[in-house]
């Protein structure tokens, strides 16, 4: 799998080569249907519905708990705020969920219930929304992002571990790059990454039609790639994918797994058999999960 992501990427950087600038028409140098590519919503039955049954459970989750302070800011943009959820101990450490929606839409008010698995084994969780696409480009997110971890950071004591879903893995992957936008006291408190179905070299998206709204260009594509980049040395990443997903999004981890393998200190991919794009995250909200333990168990 590795040879091929590696052989797709230098397919990709050929054609983008002899491309015109950010133009949907690479759509048929590659040979590849980009907005199918990464159609979520239409290979998933029922995808409509089940992301509104997830808000409910975030809205009924936001309801039951007694111990949380919501909208806390961490900058003086709109978006710029985040939920914190206290356990009913000492708090372990920091979780921190960064969620998904194409960089474009969705908040954290569609993800509280992510924190029940955190606030089961101990750990208080920070769930931040950040400014979207068109209004901020990927990298003000990526800013935000670490501000958000920051304000958390000073909230609570003890180790951090940061997982992300979909365009939220590719936030929390990004963090884990050397020139991630950190103080490095709180750099160094990271310990874990989890990226789950996690998008992770953007070139691709430039060919897709979602970038008429994320507006990504050949330079912010380079910059802001996790795959492209260099990661902490220090990095415990895990990549996490359903085996039910898009090919590109299978490929996406398995290319990440090639560029950081033997760079970092530990690598994990994981293929969860018989999950596909909108419920393999929810291992996050049920205790005892292989991807609640990944995340936050002791190895």
């Amino acid at each position: 799998m590795a040879s091929k992501a590696r052989a797709a990427v230098e397919y990709i950087e050929n054609t983008e080569e002899n491309s015109p600038e950010g133009e949907a028409s690479s759509l048929s140098a590659t040979g590849i249907d980009w907005a199918e590519a990464f159609d979520n919503r239409g290979h998933v039955p029922g995808a409509a519905e089940l992301l509104k049954s997830g808000s409910e459970e975030a809205v009924a989750f936001r309801e039951s708990v007694s111990n949380a302070e919501f909208d806390v800011p961490y900058g003086e943009g709109r978006r710029q705020v985040m939920d914190l959820y206290w356990p009913s101990c000492a708090p372990r450490g920091l979780a921190v969920f960064l969620h998904g929606g194409y960089w474009h839409k969705l908040s954290k008010d569609d993800w509280s219930h992510m924190a029940a698995g955190a606030l089961a084994r101990g750990w208080a969780m920070a769930i931040p929304s950040y400014t979207l696409a068109p209004e901020a480009r990927l990298s003000d997110m990526v800013r935000e992002a670490a501000r958000a971890v920051t304000a958390a950071a000073r909230r609570v004591d003890g180790p951090i571990r940061v997982a992300g879903h979909s365009a939220g893995g590719h936030l929390a992957l990004r963090l884990a790059c050397e020139d991630a936008p950190l103080a490095p006291a709180v750099a160094r408190r990271i310990a874990r990454v989890v990226s789950i179905s996690g998008l992770h070299d953007l070139r691709p998206l430039r060919r897709s039609p979602m970038n008429d709204t994320l507006g990504i260009d050949a330079e912010e594509a380079t910059a802001e790639s996790p795959a492209l980049l260099a990661p902490r040395p220090d990095t415990d990443a895990i990549l996490w994918v359903g085996g039910e997903e898009r090919p590109e999004f299978l490929r996406q981890t398995a290319l990440m797994a090639e560029a950081w393998q033997g760079r970092v200190a530990r690598l994990r991919r994981v293929i969860e058999n018989g999950r596909h794009h909108f419920d393999v995250v929810d291992g996050l909200f049920v205790p005892g999960s292989p991807l609640g333990e990944a995340f936050l168990g002791r190895d």
